[in-house]
């Protein structure tokens, strides 16, 4: 069991939606917190909120998508804090729709986000973890990491190589001290997309809170959990179908009406997919 008491979080994503509320479960349990996000005001709001715990909050604005900001960021963490025990890879786009209809820039800008800036915040805070030999990063993922959707291929394949290179880099540091933990939500309600737009999450696709989440991340952290699948609906079977059988995987998520679901959503967000993926 790891106690959080006293520890020091570097949190991206810091501003909205997760990252506030991961932030609180641990700023509440004695950890001292880094807030990472574009938004310099949401980020001192979120801070401001954090006060009322006897620990250290500080902010950085930052866009996770310039090579430059991410080193600024760890450099300026460490200065501040002098060490970083934990990092959580919150941060994160959800982008959706037709692949051939969203300009490459988008496209581009979700991979350095959702897998490039993870990667090489891990790889700019891990030599401080070796020397320590403590340390705990956290990827928050997604169910789209095991199983694939149409018209969000973007976000699954960013999801999916984050998922990978967290089991393929935990084997690797295996007794080092530094353990790796993935998260893998469902459809999380009453933030992202689905408060934003006011859409109800597909029964059979399953869904989960934001509290449910947070406590999978303190589980991971305070236990080492290596994998947490948070989820209303059982999906490990149709993850299993899909490795085995892709196609077969393909056809129980169409009749499952996950694709027409999807379909749906991207309309009621304002995108436009080709009439071939009904």
């Amino acid at each position: 069991m790891t106690s959080l008491s006293g520890k020091y979080v570097l949190i991206t994503g810091g501003s909205r939606g997760l990252g506030p509320l991961i932030a609180e479960a641990l700023a509440s349990r004695g950890a001292h917190i880094a807030l990472a996000a574009r938004s310099e005001a949401g980020l001192a709001a979120v801070a401001g909120s954090l006060s009322r715990y006897p620990v250290q909050t500080i902010i950085v604005p930052v866009d996770l998508a310039d090579t430059k900001k991410r080193i600024e960021l760890v450099s300026t963490v460490l200065k501040k804090f002098g060490r970083i025990d934990i990092l959580i890879n919150n941060a994160g786009l959800e982008t959706e729709g037709a692949y051939l209809e969203l300009p490459w820039e988008e496209i581009q800008k979700t991979i350095d986000v959702n897998l490039t800036a993870p990667m090489a915040l891990t790889y700019l805070v891990l030599p401080s973890m070796l020397k320590q030999n403590q340390g705990h990063v956290v990827n928050i993922a997604s169910i789209a990491a095991k199983c694939g959707i149409a018209l969000a291929a973007t976000y699954c394949g960013t999801k999916a190589g984050l998922a990978e290179w967290t089991s393929g880099l935990r084997l690797e540091l295996e007794g080092s001290g530094v353990h790796f933990s993935t998260i893998l939500p469902g459809y999380v309600k009453e933030v992202g997309m689905f408060a934003r737009f006011n859409i109800i999450p597909h029964t059979l696709a399953g869904s989960c809170t934001p509290a449910q989440v947070v406590k999978a991340v303190l589980k991971a952290i305070v236990r080492n959990k290596s994998e947490v699948i948070i989820n209303s609906t059982p999906t490990r079977l149709l993850f299993a179908i899909n490795e085995i059988s892709p196609s077969s995987g393909d056809w129980l998520k169409k009749k499952l009406g996950l694709v027409e679901f999807q379909r749906k959503k991207v309309l009621q967000k304002g995108d436009n997919p080709p009439n071939f993926i009904s």
